[in-house]
């Protein structure tokens, strides 16, 4: 099972595959922030990562990075879009706690949605 490091939150095991976004929820107890439900549109799930960042990414992903201007900023990924197959440690910099926001989101699917196409 990978490991998950989330700063401030503790060391976690998380299951192979798992979407990260519902890791850092369901495994770590992050109130990590997913307002479109996980379909790569928003970036409210951004996390940054401190080591192990995946190279691969989907187009949804790479797309709305850069429409937002933030394609530029390392490590700056959307949790929805990574599945979670290697040993990562993050930083949880979009969270409920602070943001003014009702909720989290509606919690986001089991899979990468839209289908992943990878770049």
């Amino acid at each position: 099972m990978p490991k998950l490091t989330v700063e401030g939150f503790g060391e976690f095991e998380v299951p192979a595959g798992k979407r990260l976004v519902n890791a850092l929820v369901d495994e770590c107890g992050v109130d990590q922030l997913h307002a479109c439900g996980g379909f790569g549109r928003c970036t409210t799930c951004r996390v940054e990562f401190v080591s192990g960042e995946p190279k691969a990414i989907t187009k949804a992903e790479k797309e709305v990075l850069e429409a937002r201007d933030l394609s530029s900023t390392p490590g700056l990924r959307l949790s929805c879009q990574i599945e979670c197959n290697e040993d990562m440690e993050i930083k949880a910099i979009s969270r409920l706690e602070g943001s003014g926001r009702a909720d989290a989101g509606g919690r986001p699917g089991d899979e990468i949605e839209p289908p992943p196409d990878w770049c």
